[in-house]
This record gives structure tokens, sequence and C-alpha cells, in this order.
């Protein structure tokens, strides 16, 4: 990582650290405070001992002077105490500011880009990386104005009582800022690494785990194994590394401040027995000024040495800064929702010229392509798997950044309101999702204006209150539907779609992977509610189409066709092939108007 990013990685975690500025301010003035209350710890220790040694003093006389040291331990570890836990309140605001942040940016940039890269890699970004920052705020931040402060405090009580030790003091003080600065840059690169191996580890390990049916099924374990194995042998090694740096940083630290608090022990031990004659004020050595500053010279350094502890928390909050930096400044202008409400909301009209859709990156997945989605017509969308179909549904959700002309009621999507916009969509898909939750909860997504009428009608209307009478509106559903069938999933998803009644319904492949009584259910639900309403029907099925309005054939990500069944079936051409390829007998169920 070259210097002028790690500089503006650095000053991107220091404008986070504003949000908490308050509880930061605490933490600072708590360490203050507790070193004010060392010094006179240090006094009152080496006054009993210069007492009890020098001046022959009976115990009993000193019991006040031990409960007062007493009383200053019990409040410097209060105020230690109070420390931790206002440092822990700065770090915890701002980890969940940034992870709201990141959060925001997804919702931006839409499910359309969220598949792009592997669920497990998006958990390392928003929980492993954004906890990695937490030490930095809480401690690392803290401590820099701590390492500064206590020091000097300590600096202002020792120089009056003996310039040569404070002198000592501030000449070998730099030394352990000096090796931070040298050791931090090697840091800053291991911790990278390993937040980069660890984003593959966790995306590879996440897949797999969720593929786990079908990678048995194929007897692919061992081959799979093999991956996970190297994979996690790589951030095993970029793991190592940056302990290797974090425990030899430290010894090296330990090394520089014994060294100096040594030096400083030598210099009073050849001034005890007269060796050395400087340093002092006019009046000889005491035992009291000696171990007065002996006892304060491991804290002098105590500062420097926990930042030089916390500097590796630095690096790699430098580290993992910089993966959510650069998902941040990703440009979503494209993307990025207008103001403008839609007209006329009843009735929509949808009507692409010369669109063309392009990914995130900029790559071109459809067009230029044209057409026109009249109101109260139900449009089918076909073409063989990989034609564009869900690059260019994704884009008329307002997910997907596009060039050209994508008019709803005649004005462009990128002005108007994308939220206004998906309020007026009933969308329906093949692999509908149902959160951890109740029915209740999944079929009216916590609306709370929505009545239990309409909640009863729409599970009737969707064919889906047969089974939710068995098990009850508060029937838990675990994650990924558990504990629905597929045909129950779809169905709930059916009754949602209709408590939504939006004004334009979206209907992506809505009976796959369905037995043949609930794709019949479905169908029959869903032809009850798309008449007189815009449709898209996007399937693979194409014997059902005969009753639609018209049909788009895509291929490549072109529209290469488009008409009525009757005519598309004659005509040559990759609706009268495909329709080839899987023509089978039809279902009775499948006879019906599918918009009436």
């Amino acid at each position: 990582m070259d210097k002028n990013k790690q500089r503006s990685l650095n000053h991107w975690l220091r404008q986070q650290s504003k949000l908490a500025k308050r509880w930061l301010m605490l933490a600072v003035g708590l360490g203050v405070l507790s070193s004010i209350f060392l010094l006179f710890q240090a006094a009152l220790l080496a006054s009993i001992l210069h007492q009890l040694i020098i001046e022959q003093t009976p115990k009993t006389d000193l019991i006040p002077h031990f409960l007062g040291l007493a009383a200053l331990i019990a409040v410097r570890a209060g105020l230690s105490w109070g420390r931790e836990i206002a440092g822990f309140k700065c770090g915890e605001q701002i980890r969940i500011y940034i992870r709201q942040l990141i959060l925001d940016k997804l919702r931006e940039m839409g499910p359309a880009y969220i598949k792009g890269k592997p669920a497990g890699s998006w958990a390392t970004l928003v929980l492993e990386q954004v906890e990695n920052m937490h030490d930095f705020f809480a401690r690392y931040l803290p401590q820099m104005s701590l390492s500064v402060m206590i020091p000097f405090v300590i600096l202002v009580a020792v120089f009056p009582v003996n310039w040569a030790a404070g002198l000592i003091f501030l000449l070998t003080a730099p030394l352990v800022p000096l090796f931070m600065a040298l050791v931090g840059i090697k840091a800053a690169e291991a911790a990278q690494k390993n937040f980069k191996a660890l984003q593959r580890l966790s995306g590879h390990f996440y897949d797999r785990l969720q593929a786990m049916t079908t990678i048995r099924m194929f007897d692919r374990t061992q081959a799979e194994a093999e991956h996970l194995r190297a994979a996690s042998e790589v951030f095993r090694m970029r793991t190592m590394d940056v302990l290797r740096i974090a425990f030899l940083s430290s010894a090296v630290l330990e090394f520089f401040t014994s060294v100096s608090i040594a030096l400083t022990a030598v210099y009073f031990g050849f001034s005890f027995i007269g060796e050395l004659n400087f340093g002092y004020y006019g009046a000889e050595i005491t035992l009291f000024t000696g171990l007065f500053v002996l006892i304060l010279a491991p804290e002098f350094y105590q500062p420097l040495r926990d930042l030089g502890t916390f500097y590796h928390a630095k690096q790699q909050a430098v580290g993992a800064a910089e993966s959510i930096v650069e998902f941040l400044q990703i440009d979503v202008n494209e993307v990025k929702s207008g103001t403008q409400p839609v007209p006329t909301p009843e009735e929509i009209t949808i009507e692409a010229d010369g669109l063309e859709v392009i990914s995130p990156e900029g790559k071109r997945l459809v067009g230029p392509v044209s057409f026109r989605l009249n109101s109260h017509e139900t449009t089918a969308l076909v073409g063989p798997s990989g034609a564009g179909k869900t690059s260019l549904v994704q884009a008329i959700l307002g997910f997907m950044p596009y060039r050209g002309k994508l008019l709803i009621n005649g004005v462009d999507l990128h002005d108007l309101s994308h939220e206004d916009w998906r309020q007026l969509i009933s969308w329906v898909g093949q692999n509908p999702l149902l959160v951890h939750g109740t029915i209740r909860d999944n079929v009216t997504l916590s609306k709370r204006q929505i009545t239990d009428e309409q909640l009863e009608n729409a599970l009737k209307d969707s064919f889906a209150a047969d089974f939710v009478e068995n098990h009850g509106l508060d029937y838990l559903i675990s994650d990924r539907s558990g504990g629905l069938s597929v045909g129950q999933a779809q169905r709930l998803a059916l009754a949602r779609a209709m408590l939504q009644n939006g004004s334009f319904w979206l209907l992506d492949e809505p009976t796959a992977s369905l037995d043949a009584r609930s794709e019949q259910l479905v169908m029959q639900g869903l032809a009850k509610q798309i008449h007189q309403h815009t449709t898209l029907l996007v399937t693979h099925q194409l014997a059902q189409l005969q009753s639609v309005d018209n049909i788009l054939v895509m291929q490549d990500g072109r529209i290469v066709q488009s008409g009525h069944y009757q005519t598309l079936s004659h005509e040559e051409g990759l609706f009268k092939s495909m329709l080839a390829a899987n023509h089978t007998p039809q279902p009775e169920h499948q006879k019906g108007n599918l918009d009436a």
C-alpha cells in the first residue's frame, strides 16, 4: 500500500472518529486524571518506604498512609474502568455508523450488484472488517492523546525533583514511536493481505455450505474439501504474518523501554554511592527522590508501550478500511433514484427506445432494444438462458444502470423516485424470499395498515388459506422458507404480491419448480389478479402463452422477435425452435387463459 493511499485511509478513519467525539474526549480525560492520581500514589508509596527504611518510622504511625494508598489504587481502578467503558462506547457508536453506511450503499446498488459477489464476502465486509476497526477507535485514538499527555504530566513532576532523570525520559521516549513508524508499513501490508484472504475464504465456505446437497449428490465432496483446505492454508499464512509482526514489534518495544528504565535505575544507583554528582538541585538525592522517579519510570513509558501494542490495531483498521472505502466510493449515479413521482400511477405503460443495460463495471449486458408494454396488457419475455432477460428486468426495477430511454408513463426512470416506482410493483419470482418470522410477518411485511380482512382475502385468493389454517398465522418460518414446501412458499409470495396491489405485475418464472397441483393453484390465483393490470411475465414455459397480448423473444441481449403466440409459432425463428424443443403434451390445467 503506497503512502498516499495509507494517508487518505488514515484521514478517513479520523473523520469517522468525530462522530463519537464526546466519548473519545471522556476516555482521554479519564486517562489524564488517572495519571494525576498516579503522581500522588507514587509520592505516597515513596514516602512510606523512605520513612520505613531511612527514618525507621513505626508501621502503626503509617496506617493513614496505607489507607490513603489503598484509596488511590481504588480510585485509579475506577478511572481505568470508566476509560474502558468510554472507549468501548466510542468504538461502538462509530461501528454502527460505518455498518449503516455499508448497508445504505448496498441498498443503493441493489440486488444485481450484490449477487455479483459471494455472500460470504459481504458478510466479511459488514461484520468482520467493521469489527476490526473497533480497537482503533476504542483504544488506539485515545492512546494517541494519552501517549503525549501522560508522559508530559510525569515530566512536569520529575524535572523539579531531578533534571537528569527527566532528561533521560525525554531523550529515550522518541525511540518507541520511531520504531512503530518503521514497522507500521509492513504491518499494514500484512493486514491488507489477511483481509483479502479472509474475504475469499468466507465467500468460498458460505457458498459451498449453501450448495452442500448438490456437492454430495455429484460426489464433489473431496474436491471441494481440497479447495477449502487450500483457501484456509492461504488465510493461515496471512494470519501468521500479521501475528509475527505483532509479536516482534511488541518484543522490541519491551526491549527499548526496559533499557530506558534500567538506565534510570543505574543513574540513581551510582548517585547513591556518590559516583555521579549531577542531576539534583543543591541537596543530595534521597531515597524518596529515587523511589519516586523509579516508580514513575515504567508508568512514563507505559502509554508509549500501549500505543505500540495498539498500533497493530491501527494497521488492522487501515487494512479493513481499504475495502470499505473502495466499496463506499463506487459511483451509483447511473442507478441513483430521482425525485419525481410516477404520473397516473393507476395505469402503467413502459417504453424502451435504444435501451442498453450495462453492468456496474461498465460491460453491456443487453441492447440496444426497443419495446413497449401497454397499459392493461400482459407481455411475455422469453428466451434461452443467458439471453439477458434477468438484466432487463433488473433495469426496469431500477437496480441496473442503463443508457438510452426507459420511460415509465412517459418519464425516464432516472428522473423517477425509485421508491415510489417500486411501490407500484407486485412481484412474484421463482424463488420467493421468506424471512425468519411468522406467516403473518412474511405476507404483510409488517405493514400495519393491512387489516385482517384484507389478509384473509389475499390468502384465499392465492389458495394459501388451506395450509395457513392448519398452521396458523403465527406459525414460525425459519430462514430460506424452512418449514414450508416450495408450493406453499410460492402461494405466500403470491398473497404478499396481492396485498401490494401494484399497477404493474412482474412475474419471473412464478411456477418454476412447482408440482402440477401447486402450479395450477398459483396460475389460477395470478389469472384473477393480473386482469386489467400491466403485466410482464418472464418464463420458459411457452405453451401457456397462447392468451398473452404480446411476446418478446430475446437472444444474446437483443429482442429478435415480437408478436402474438399464433404468429410466432408459425414464423421461422427462435420462438418456433424453442417451442419445438420443449413441446410436451399440455396438461389440462394449463389450457385456461392466463389473464382471462
